[in-house]
């Protein structure tokens, strides 16, 4: 049965690995001494030792996705992949070590959307998150519905932003954290928009649907997997989904893109990222076994279940969009004067 191990196991476990090479070594080397024509062992097959998965959030958040991408990947490998949780500083801690680990295929990053924002908010982070770091491949993407209060007098995203104009300054919109993807979503919709509304940030996901329940803030972008239970109870009315496309779990739903504002797409996503210099012979065996969880059946429909949609890409692909969100969000940011505190 393949488990993870908490974060100090992790080290511990993978400090023992080193130690014991080490120990080969050295042996390998007296007995060298000894017989200088004694043949030279083959290296090992990559990989050859238990593989660290670091995720930028603590457990039972953003983390249940790399844990069951990290379970299918560990019957692949053949070898552990030890989830290491290494929440903080919006993920920038996270990041770091990973930045700084040696490239050889042991260290890898759990990314998500807040790996490409947080470049946008710090101008002086301790690595560079495009030159310090070689695309492995995407694995998923999940949209926000734009959800609202079922009094709110206006039903579509045209009606919505009717609205707004009509009051500008007046309506309220409450988001899942300041700076966090929903609310960067809704400044992207706010400036592609030209509408003026205030923003009242709560502490998570729950935190918010809940006051849009309660009539506290009229509407929020939600993740749709936390946000479509509430619309099928009918204590919220979903206006859109944010995808380019409309969502297999909600197909009647339009897109924010396709209901005036064209162009318009948020969404979160996760994919896996290596430490510079990485071989490129592990980089591809990674995306292949990636691609390969993805395509099956039993993971496709266990994500596709919580509103996730699986997304294949080749590693250059995934750099190219990685670049891409990095730019988007950058000017997002700055065009709403968002600072990190």
């Amino acid at each position: 049965m393949v488990r993870f191990l908490p974060a100090l196991a992790a080290v511990a476990l993978l400090s023992a690995d080193l130690y014991a090479g080490s120990g080969v070594a050295a042996s390998n080397a007296s007995s060298g001494s000894r017989s200088a024509a004694a043949p030279q062992a083959q290296a090992p097959s990559y990989p050859y030792r238990p593989v660290r998965l670091i995720v930028l959030f603590p457990p039972g958040g953003s983390d249940t996705v790399a844990r069951m991408l990290g379970q299918k990947l560990s019957e692949k490998l053949g070898q552990q992949l030890v989830i290491d949780n290494r929440a903080g500083a919006a993920g920038t801690i996270g990041a770091n070590i990973a930045a700084k680990a040696a490239a050889d295929g042991y260290t890898l990053l759990f990314a998500t959307a807040s790996f490409a924002m947080t470049a946008g908010f710090y101008r002086n982070l301790p690595y560079d998150p495009v030159r310090d770091f070689a695309a492995i491949g995407s694995v998923a993407s999940q949209p926000f519905l734009l959800v609202a209060h079922p009094s709110l007098p206006a039903n579509t995203v045209k009606e919505l932003v009717a609205l707004a104009k009509a009051k500008p300054d007046q309506l309220i919109y409450g988001s899942t954290g300041a700076g966090g993807a929903g609310h960067l979503a809704t400044e992207m919709f706010i400036s592609m928009t030209g509408i003026r509304i205030t923003h009242v940030p709560y502490k998570g996901t729950g935190p918010a649907i809940t006051a849009v329940i309660a009539g506290e803030v009229p509407f929020v972008f939600a993740v749709i997997g936390s946000a479509l239970p509430s619309v099928r109870a009918g204590k919220l009315k979903a206006l859109a989904v944010t995808s380019v496309r409309r969502s297999a779990l909600a197909p009647d739903l339009p897109t924010v893109a396709e209901s005036g504002v064209p162009g318009y797409e948020a969404v979160t996503w996760f994919g896996i990222l290596a430490p510079r210099g990485t071989p490129q012979s592990i980089i591809g065996l990674l995306n292949r076994e990636i691609v390969a969880v993805l395509r099956s059946n039993d993971f496709h429909d266990r994500l596709v279940a919580m509103g996730i949609e699986p997304v294949v890409s080749t590693p250059k692909e995934f750099a190219d969009f990685l670049q891409t969100e990095i730019a988007k969000w950058g000017k997002v940011i700055r065009d709403a004067g968002i600072r990190a505190e």
